[in-house]
């Protein structure tokens, strides 16, 4: 690694439907690059990507792959191109996030068998929201029942027509599936078994279509160049390397989608969609970076002489060597040894050693420049999503671009196996949650509880939380938060003598019990006059009230939203304590509910989706089968349909599966506690 590969350096995230294919292509990359001497299989566990039991077991990307190559390009320069492998399941989006936050561009993989896809259609929004230039590789073309065209033609009618612009076609479909024709050259390449390509002629019943799109290309592409476009209506073509750099400047800004064909099993034309790659993705030093400085966005330069200033983007527990770091040099060198600060947690991390990571290999190095991707062991202070800045530079007081809210709605609550398990689980989930961000962990009831994405993401993260940190637990629903409220106004007394000879306890308390307003949980006043509870009682008094509501109602709920007034009482000169009066008070409101009644309050949430306008009425049929209330509905201009409604608690256990069911695995939900309601009759849990 040298300074001058910055501006050649290219960080390329592989998006997409599971099962699409982006590993196979990957590992097929990776070998016609010469980074590994074959390509593995993921029906095998073999591949570079997914090398992580759980991956294995599955036979599915769960964990962003990294996965570096060299690529020596026509134009006889070397490119370091480094592969972000990520999940195709909803549950690992955070992964997405993570590539998408260092990507320069976004691979969109579409299998020609199955085509567009709810994974496709969330690839290619998340690309578009985090502002990253997208290409479209269509994989998969020699198996059984692939169609580039069909593909093509769902792209078409799913993200418009205006920027896709077809760069190749097919020799053949399925077992057929020989070579490419190139649009903007008109050259035909036919492919040897090695996965080599030679120049052929086009075969007849590819011509023609061929010759048609890249006239409707090449108008395409001259049209946002006035100097191009003014030499094509005079009747000089541009060459095709003109063609291709005012076409990489359309990538660049996101008005042109480039998409490509290939096979990763066969190799037909990945050599074609490394050398594409290389020169259609912006580098470095094409787009603008920004950290922020407080609420102003600051840019950064690709700048290896400049301040150092790293993007860490992932981390890993390592059984071996502890946490790994994954990130992103965003500006100036890194090397060993170097001490850095990191600018949220402002803890200072030395530089142990450097290295390159290829799935689980380590490939040392002695230094990292502005856009190139590398790792580091033990950094304990920096969690992902940091950004760590030389020492005493203004970049210390930047930090990185919060990343995408992704909602954690699925949840489990955790009861250790052993003693053992219990003393170490804090310190494990923790690890976890810094490994995987969209992980979260709160106490609910009084216990650990663990939320995510999904069940296969819990599943996956309890697994790791076994093997890597060897900490067990047994799973359960979580509890629902009922509370209780008294139904009416009662009266009660709460008495404590025990007077048997000796210091003795004495104490009585009159209270009045109200309900209150919803949401208004407590209030407690003094009423008592002529000093018939002494006012250095009154303090454990509420005390005691509180203790009562703490431990429950009747139906062991704890109360909330009632007004307890002390409306008189007794003391004894001698026998009376704070302890008296406290158990005095808690007495008496245990009798006031019991006498009153209580009602159960279940907490209800407001909930925002976001589906497809054809799974509007399923959704909003689900949503009043659960007891929901509608509140708004609006479209958006992409043709999806926002609805918020307010919806029980336990209505939304599984929702976040349900959802996805319901919509194809195109739903989004966002859930927030909104407010408490009683509890129908029939529905109140014994």
């Amino acid at each position: 690694m040298d300074q001058a590969t910055t501006p050649r350096s290219r960080t390329v995230a592989l998006l997409g439907a599971s099962g699409s294919g982006k590993t196979t292509l990957t590992e097929a990359l990776l070998h016609r690059a010469g980074a590994i001497p074959r390509a593995g299989r993921v029906e095998d566990g073999s591949t570079v990507s997914d090398h992580e039991p759980e991956e294995i077991a599955r036979g599915v990307s769960l964990t962003l792959g990294v996965a570096p190559l060299r690529w020596r390009a026509d134009d006889g320069h070397e490119y370091d191109v480094t592969l972000l492998d990520t999940p195709g399941s909803l549950d690992f989006a955070g992964a997405v996030d993570a590539a998408l936050s260092v990507a320069d561009l976004a691979m969109v993989v579409v299998s020609a068998v199955d085509g567009v896809q709810a994974g496709t259609h969330l690839a290619w929004r998340a690309a578009g929201e985090a502002g990253v230039p997208r290409v479209v590789v269509v994989t998969k073309e020699d198996k059984a029942r692939a169609d580039f065209h069909r593909v093509l033609d769902d792209l078409r009618a799913a993200f418009g027509d205006a920027r896709l612009v077809p760069l190749e076609l097919p020799f053949g479909d399925e077992a057929g599936f020989t070579g490419v024709a190139d649009v903007l050259s008109e050259a035909g390449h036919a492919y040897d078994p090695d996965g080599r390509h030679h120049d052929e002629a086009l075969p007849a019943d590819v011509a023609d279509e061929e010759h048609r799109l890249h006239e409707e290309v090449t108008e395409e592409i001259v049209a946002h160049d006035d100097d191009q476009l003014e030499r094509y209506l005079a009747g000089d073509e541009p060459t095709p390397a003109e063609l291709g750099r005012t076409l990489a400047r359309e990538v660049c800004a996101g008005r042109a989608v480039p998409v490509l064909v290939a096979s990763g099993t066969t190799g037909v034309g990945v050599d074609r969609l490394a050398e594409l790659l290389c020169a259609l993705c912006p580098g470095p030093d094409a787009r603008t970076r920004t950290v922020r400085a407080g609420d102003t966005e600051v840019p950064v330069a690709p700048d290896p002489d400049g301040p150092a200033l790293l993007h860490a983007f992932r981390t890993v527990a390592d059984p071996f060597v502890g946490q790994v770091t994954v990130f992103r040099v965003l500006s100036g060198t890194v090397r060993p040894g170097d001490r850095l600060v990191n600018t949220t947690t402002r803890v200072e991390e030395r530089v142990p050693g450097l290295f390159r990571l290829r799935g689980k290999e380590h490939e040392p190095v002695d230094v990292a420049v502005a856009g190139q991707v590398a790792a580091v062991a033990k950094l304990t202070g920096t969690p992902a999503g940091s950004l760590l800045a030389a020492r005493g530079t203004p970049g210390t007081f930047v930090t990185a671009p919060p990343p995408r809210a992704r909602h954690a709605g699925y949840a489990l609550a955790l009861d250790p196996v052993t003693q053992s398990d219990d003393d170490r689980l804090s310190a494990a989930l923790a690890r976890l949650v810094a490994e995987d961000t969209t992980l979260a962990v709160d106490r609910v009831g009084g216990r650990t509880v663990l939320r995510g994405l999904g069940d296969t993401h819990l599943g996956v993260a309890l697994e790791r939380l076994a093997r890597v940190f060897g900490v067990h637990v047994r799973t359960s629903d979580v509890p629902v938060g009922y509370r209780e409220t008294i139904a009416h106004e009662a009266a009660a007394e709460g008495r404590v003598k025990k007077q048997s000879g000796g210091h003795g306890q004495f104490a009585v308390v009159q209270l009045r019990v109200q309900p209150l307003p919803r949401g208004e949980g407590f209030a407690f006043v003094d009423s008592v006059v002529g000093g018939a509870i002494p006012r250095s009682y009154l303090p454990a008094v509420e005390r005691g009230v509180r203790d009562a509501m703490a431990a429950g109602g009747p139906h062991g709920y704890p109360v909330v939203d009632v007004r307890v007034e002390v409306v008189d009482g007794r003391a004894h000169a001698v026998d009376s304590s704070d302890m008296a009066f406290r158990t005095a008070a808690a007495a008496g409101l245990r009798d006031a509910l019991a006498a009153a009644g209580t009602v159960v309050l279940e907490p209800v949430c407001r909930v925002r989706l976001t589906v497809p306008s054809a799974a509007q009425g399923d959704v909003m049929s689900d949503l009043s089968a659960r007891r929901g209330r509608i509140i708004d509905t609006a479209s958006r201009d992409d043709g999806d349909v926002v609805v918020e409604a307010t919806v029980p608690e336990a209505e939304l256990t599984r929702y976040v599966l349900d959802l996805r069911s319901l919509t194809g695995g195109r739903g989004d939900v966002t859930v927030e506690p909104d407010h408490y309601a009683p509890c129908p009759e029939h529905l109140t849990p014994a």
